[in-house]
């Protein structure tokens, strides 16, 4: 890694070198955390965590044959160069912000309410028709995650696609100061973290901090049908570039097809060019991602042709709208995270099925005072938009019960089925006598619900079966 020798790392995070011989200098090959994917010449940082403490294992990184190690205390075994430093989380993101400023790449950073990573994965995929691309790794987008993300750019690379997340305000802030973007895109402004941003006005103050260190010469791209995103008139001097739906925006989509699991189909318009692309992943919310992505890649001067192709060659992640055929049913694995806006774009994408559907939605977190209000109007929608069985687990869930009970279609007896669990467990328990061969799953809650372990009960109850 250019200029990154322990020397220089020593300098650059404010920390003591011991067991240091100047001779024995050189460039370390890469930047972990993680002492299991220590490497011959790699940096480790010992770190301290809620369960595991870095620094118990610096005798086997040292074994492994690493270059150095950064740690807050002094290792029981001298057996290689440490750095000390009085924090390494600090030092972690001090060696990326000096790293970013040395690179000649360029950082596209992905922020927004919902929709950051799939987002992410569809601008990745069109530059990398062109480009050398380097992406965030699953959800790496906070205080720790960006950092590694910047310090895994190599020389080959010539664009870093980064995916920014926050939950209050200052974070952002201190994220674009280690990124330093050259292109901003920015996906909606809904109802997520209002735990410490109270408002989707404070969540666009916090989002908005992506450009503190935005490049003087950077482009933004941002989502022109939110209605909160449309009050950035300017930035940096410069007018942001839109895209949505309809031909107000200098990218937009027109005549699209809902193919329902299957996709979408859509005349993408970029300036004057024309594109009948189909956008492989399900959902209204995948067409906003593809036209972000479009707009990017107009914006690196690829042809047309360059971004269809990789619009279409797009892939889903874990977690997000991912489509799994297990056995006889079919799952739709979207329980990395949830927020209002994200569950009523999930049960939409639910509702196009053309089989039995079944929602399992757990509680959503962070959401503030107006949380239990929330999750019954979550609910309510869930009973009304055609699905035919509503499962609802966890405490905050409650309310999304209760919700979808009081719903006029549950009234009228037009309704769905509707469960109530307080954990996945007892719902495990009873989800053979629930669901149904055929059925189409849709299992979506915030990540602290752990509803993965709900998405692998499923698919290998049917492979049992």
């Amino acid at each position: 890694m250019r200029y990154l020798t322990l020397k220089n790392i020593a300098k650059i995070c404010k920390g003591t070198l011991y067991n240091y011989y100047p001779e024995e200098d050189r460039e370390v090959s890469g930047v972990t955390l993680d002492s299991r994917q220590a490497g011959e010449n790699d940096l480790f940082i010992a770190t301290k965590g809620e369960r595991v403490n870095g620094h118990d294992f610096i005798p086997q990184v040292f074994e492994k044959g690493a270059a150095g190690v950064i740690c807050e205390r002094e290792p029981k075994d001298e057996a290689g160069v440490y750095i000390l430093v009085k924090d390494s989380f600090q030092a972690l993101k001090d060696l990326a912000r000096f790293y970013r400023q040395i690179l000649g790449v360029t950082v596209v950073g992905v922020t927004g309410s919902v929709g950051k990573t799939s987002t992410k994965e569809f601008i990745a995929s069109v530059l990398a028709t062109k480009y050398k691309v380097l992406k965030t790794e699953g959800n790496f987008n906070n205080e720790i995650g960006l950092p590694l993300t910047i310090l895994k750019i190599r020389e080959e690379h010539e664009v870093a696609v980064v995916e920014m997340g926050i939950s209050d305000f200052g974070e952002m802030h201190r994220l674009s100061e280690i990124a330093k973007p050259d292109i901003c895109v920015l996906t909606n402004i809904g109802q997520c973290h209002l735990e410490n941003l109270k408002s989707r006005e404070g969540i666009l103050k916090a989002k908005s901090e992506i450009f503190d260190f935005m490049n003087e010469d950077g482009a933004v791209c941002i989502n022109g049908d939110d209605d909160m995103l449309r009050t950035l008139e300017e930035v940096k001097g410069r007018k942001p570039l839109t895209f949505g739906i309809g031909q107000d925006h200098m990218v937009y989509a027109e005549g699209i097809e809902n193919r329902g699991l299957e996709g979408s189909l859509a005349r993408i318009h970029i300036g004057k060019e024309i594109l009948d692309a189909k956008i492989p992943l399900p959902g209204e919310h995948m067409v906003y991602n593809a036209l972000a992505a479009a707009c990017v890649g107009s914006l690196m001067e690829l042809k047309g042709e360059e971004i269809l192709q990789g619009i279409m060659a797009v892939k889903p992640v874990d977690g997000r709208s991912n489509r799994i055929q297990a056995g006889d049913k079919t799952l739709i694995d979207d329980c990395y995270n949830a927020n209002p806006v994200s569950m009523r774009a999930a049960l939409d994408l639910l509702a196009s099925a053309a089989t039995r559907k079944v929602a399992v939605l757990g509680d959503m977190f962070e959401l503030g005072e107006k949380e239990r209000e929330m999750h019954r109007q979550t609910g309510a929608y869930a009973a009304e938009c055609g699905i035919d069985a509503v499962i609802c687990i966890g405490n905050l869930a409650r309310d999304m019960y209760e919700g979808a009970l009081g719903s006029e279609r549950n009234e009228d007896a037009s309704g769905p089925e509707i469960y109530y669990f307080p954990d996945k467990e007892q719902f495990l328990e009873q989800q053979g006598n629930i669901i149904k061969a055929g059925d189409t799953v849709l299992v979506k809650a915030s990540h602290g619900m752990a509803f993965e372990e709900i998405v692998k009960a499923l698919k290998e109850s049917s492979t049992l079966r």
